[in-house]
């Protein structure tokens, strides 16, 4: 099986322009997420590979001079996943999967990329994406945080065959006697999605052809297309990360990343 691994670097964000070039404790965002899918290929091994999908020439330069695979993509690409397909085609190949490494993840743990293609190889599913099982501490911060950032955080509810059935940016699923369960374990019913996604290379193509859906327009939320399309989506269960920060979206969380670097060292070191 051949699977292309593809981090999306766009120049423009309204809260952080340039933001595949700020540095995180001396490195750049978009070297540390190129290093991630590198070592992630490796463990995958022979047929995998990995490219910086970018829509800057700063950023394409870059990549060049420090010896990161990058390919150049139309600007006006409505998605990662839009920009993960150009990648694909951009390059003329024809890989069985294709991950979207999202390009401000600097702290996606290796073992997450993996386990997303062992789920598409093992599952027969057309796309599969991690999730987190909370525990009632971590539910607990997570409801403290959506009281003042309601739209950050997403959940997902599985089927019993272990495929989401829906995502959403409220919590899921609501919890009657919620006082009992709480004693019968520590782990909560809740699973925090990780915004990490692999596709067979058709189910990309269709999805990326396809409008936006009605519930993924009213959530914000690309990976509900998938769902109203009915295609299937394996959910694997993935352990959290050393430094837990979905995401890099303004200075405050580079300030808060280099906090967390220097206290607790750099991600998947030895």
């Amino acid at each position: 099986m051949q699977t292309l691994i593809v981090v999306p670097a766009r120049y423009g964000s309204t809260r952080l322009p340039g933001k595949p070039l700020a540095k995180i404790a001396g490195k750049t965002m978009v070297s540390r997420v190129a290093d991630l899918a590198r070592r992630a290929a490796a463990q995958l091994g022979k047929g995998t590979e990995c490219v910086v999908a970018t829509d800057d020439t700063r950023i394409l330069e870059y990549c060049r001079d420090n010896n990161i695979s990058v390919v150049m993509t139309d600007p006006a690409l409505p998605s990662g996943s839009d920009r993960a397909l150009a990648a694909v085609d951009g390059l003329g190949m024809s890989p069985d999967f294709v991950v979207n490494l999202q390009g401000d993840a600097p702290f996606t743990p290796v073992a997450h990329v993996v386990a997303v293609v062992k789920a598409l190889e093992k599952s027969g599913a057309d796309a599969a994406t991690p999730y987190i099982q909370l525990s009632w501490a971590a539910l607990d911060q997570l409801r403290a945080h959506k009281a003042e950032t309601a739209f950050s955080g997403t959940t997902l509810v599985r089927n019993p065959k272990g495929q989401a059935i829906w995502f959403s940016k409220n919590i899921l699923p609501a919890i009657r006697k919620e006082p009992e369960l709480r004693k019968l374990n520590d782990l909560s019913p809740v699973c925090q999605h990780v915004g990490l996604y692999g596709f067979r290379l058709d189910t990309l193509r269709r999805y990326c052809a396809l409008p936006e859906s009605y519930y993924e327009r009213l959530e914000g939320l690309e990976q509900l297309r998938l769902i109203e399309n009915g295609f299937t989506v394996q959910a694997v269960e993935v352990k959290p990360g050393r430094i837990a920060i979905p995401g890099i979206d303004t200075a405050e969380d580079i300030a808060l990343a280099e906090r967390l670097v220097a206290e607790l060292g750099e991600p998947d070191a030895a």
